[in-house]
Parts: C-alpha cells; structure tokens; sequence
C-alpha cells in the first residue's frame, strides 16, 4: 500500500537516505513508497535473486548474511530502524548481494528502481539529493569493510 503521513514523514527526515530533500522533493518520494510488513524468519531478499527495489526499515530487526562457498551462512551485520538497504541493485542492476531476514514483525518502506527512474523525470534535485545520500552510505560501509579488512589481516600476521 501506498504510503503518506505526518509521522511518516517526521521518521523519514531523520534517516540518512533523505538527508537534504526540499519539502517538495521529500513528498514526492513518499508518494512513491510502498509498505511492506514482514514476521520474524521471514527471508524480505536472498543472495542471487534479481533486484529492482530497496527497503527502509521503518521497525524490526533484520540480519544480513552471505553464504559461504563452503555453505555455511555468515552473518555481516544487523539492521533497525532507520537503515536502508538493497540499494546496490538499483545502481548496478545485479543481482541481491546477500539474504536480509527480519528477526522480529518488520515494517519496511520499498522504492523501486522504475519510482526512483519516476523521481529524477519528476525531480532531478531529489533524484540527486537521493543519490549522493545512498554514495554517502556506501562510502560508509566501504570504510567499516576496510577497517575488518585490515583487522583480519593483523590478527592473520600474528598468527
């Protein structure tokens, strides 16, 4: 269902993904939203399926995991309100990258790569703003990869 209220918007303002938007721009991409609700050990995307959308998560706890070439299942992080994920499908048109299982009742706003194609004809500075908050986040994530990288890699040397 389609989405729009004033405690949505309150919510929305305050997570990352919508940093910066004009008043009209925010509107705009809350119209596009749409609620997807999820019980614990619900599996919301898997690793290897195709992806067009990304998720903020709105309540609930999800897990992200990646399976090993071995089969065991890895856990990488954790997820709750506030942050948003799947987004690398809508800007590198692959596949899902890992499997994100809500660990509790989740409430998850979706947007998909043909609303957000709708918000750049409709909004190019939204479209922007958008965009350079999901670059911000990526940035983000690549600099905590990084840090685990080179832990790894001192706690390997030491061994």
């Amino acid at each position: 269902m389609a989405v729009s209220s004033p405690d949505l918007k309150a919510f929305l303002l305050a997570t990352p993904f919508f940093g910066g938007l004009s008043d009209a721009g925010l509107d705009l991409l809350i119209s596009m939203l749409v609620e997807r609700r999820f019980n614990a050990g619900a599996t919301v995307v898997a690793e290897g399926e195709p992806g067009r959308s990304m998720f903020i998560v709105h309540s609930g706890q999800l897990v992200v995991s990646k399976l090993t070439d071995d089969g065991r299942v890895i856990r990488i992080a954790s997820l709750e309100p506030g942050d948003f994920f799947g987004e690398m499908t809508l800007i590198e048109m692959q596949n899902r990258s890992a499997t994100v299982v809500a660990e509790s009742p989740t409430v998850l706003y979706e947007l998909t790569a043909k609303k957000l194609y709708m918000c750049y004809k409709t909004d190019v500075h939204a479209y922007v703003m958008v965009m350079q908050n999901i670059n911000r986040e990526l940035c983000r994530r690549l600099r905590r990869a990084d840090d685990r990288i080179a832990r790894l890699q001192m706690l390997h040397a030491s061994q």
